[in-house]
């Protein structure tokens, strides 16, 4: 079991009245070419921190990166809208620094009031940040007392304002945010119940291969879904028409395969296949079982037999963990398999399943779908998530203090 990190909730008043915190949110929010924020969820998730913070008498500043600079500060990616939503949020007044460090914001930390909110400017704005620069890390922890980080997104990033900062701030503890990303997807993982199932979807078995190989070695049952899906396919000799196939990955799906039979584990791959004659949402398109794919053909999403198959494998599951959809859900004729998976996770979170959704695309699918809300636990972090159910050490939770 990992060793248990301290939260915010475990200072007390003392430790947080009148003292000036660094708070690293995860505020990487998508923004149109007017600069408009299109979707507010990460900064609505750190609100609960921030009110608990200030509610106590803290006082806040928060630090977060945006997009990805490339030389110094860019306009486009000023933090300057998340300071105005944030503050209608809170409904007080969140002003944004010139900058991350330097005299100026000193100023500023040192001038704020029990209960204010302040925000540095993107912190990628130096290369420094990436690089966790000691020098840059000093400067950015300066001003303050002590450091919280809420941002699941980037805790698999040794960064300065990741995990940096610890190293000059104490305590070092994790906000609400944090704390729940770890309690679900690490319990799930060292405690969830069994039977226990994994759904990993998406194009390609590189990208997945090691979260795919520590899943069978922790998990009963492991759907594999999305483009992968082919690789496998051909692995055990079947024709995969043009669909997605990584021919260098074909031995190593075959060394998944061999394992789970070792293990006893399942592999549930798709009994039918919706194909398409080009990849497009006009495209002509057929089910067809697995073995019976055309030349010329491609896979894009499950059939309804397999759905029906995946429904009957997760009802007897207590814990189940989805990172990746099932298909090219963005086209509504490819988008059943994904969806009805959804509703299936729905309905066992319904009976007493502990669900978690991992990965921006199963993230997006679950939100398009309105079901979203009925699912256990949804995470925050797509690389970080996968890293944490591979088993990784994420060097923004190791660097926090210990309880």
């Amino acid at each position: 079991m990992p060793t248990a990190k301290k939260s915010i909730s475990d200072l007390t008043d003392d430790e947080l009245l009148g003292k000036k915190v660094l708070i690293r949110c995860d505020l990487n929010v998508p923004l149109d070419d007017a600069q408009n924020i299109t979707d507010d969820t990460r900064i609505r998730k750190s609100i609960p921190t921030i009110e608990y913070l200030t509610s106590k008498g803290a006082r806040v500043t928060v630090c977060s990166h945006l997009g990805r600079p490339k030389n110094g500060p860019e306009d486009k990616f000023s933090l300057g809208p998340c300071a105005v939503r944030m503050g209608e949020l809170l409904s007080k007044k969140v002003e944004l620094a010139p900058d991350c460090i330097g005299e100026d914001v000193n100023m500023m930390v040192d001038a704020l009031s029990d209960g204010d909110v302040l925000m540095l400017e993107n912190t990628r704005f130096y290369k420094e940040e990436t690089k966790n620069d000691p020098g840059f890390v000093e400067k950015l922890a300066a001003p303050f007392d002590m450091f919280v980080n809420d941002a699941f997104g980037t805790a698999h990033r040794a960064h300065a304002s990741t995990e940096g900062v610890t190293k000059f701030l104490s305590p070092s503890v994790s906000g609400f945010l944090l704390a729940k990303e770890l309690e679900y997807l690490d319990g799930a993982i060292a405690t969830g119940e069994t039977p226990m199932a994994a759904i990993v979807g998406g194009a390609k078995v590189s990208s997945k291969i090691t979260v795919l190989d520590a899943l069978v070695d922790k998990c009963d049952k492991v759907i594999i879904g999305g483009g992968m899906v082919f690789t496998f396919l051909k692995a055990k000799g079947l024709n995969v028409g043009t669909s997605l196939c990584e021919d260098d990955f074909i031995d190593t799906a075959k060394e998944v395969m061999a394992k789970a039979e070792k293990l006893g584990k399942e592999i549930l791959l798709p009994v039918d296949i919706v194909i398409a004659d080009s990849f497009s949402a006009d495209a002509n398109t057929k089910v067809v079982p697995v073995d019976d794919i055309p030349n010329g053909w491609m896979g894009l999403d499950n059939g309804p037999l397999t759905t029906i198959a995946q429904k009957e494998a997760l009802s007897t599951c207590k814990t189940v963990i989805m990172n990746g959809p099932m298909g090219v859900f963005e086209l509504e004729p490819f988008s059943k398999g994904t969806f009805g998976l959804v509703d299936i996770l729905a309905d066992i979170t319904a009976g007493g399943a502990v669900t978690i959704i991992g990965g921006g695309d199963s993230v997006a699918a679950c939100e398009q779908s309105g079901r979203a809300g009925e699912m256990s636990h949804i995470s925050t972090g797509g690389g970080a998530s996968l890293e944490l159910l591979e088993g990784k050490v994420l060097p923004g939770v190791a660097a926090l203090d210990n309880k």
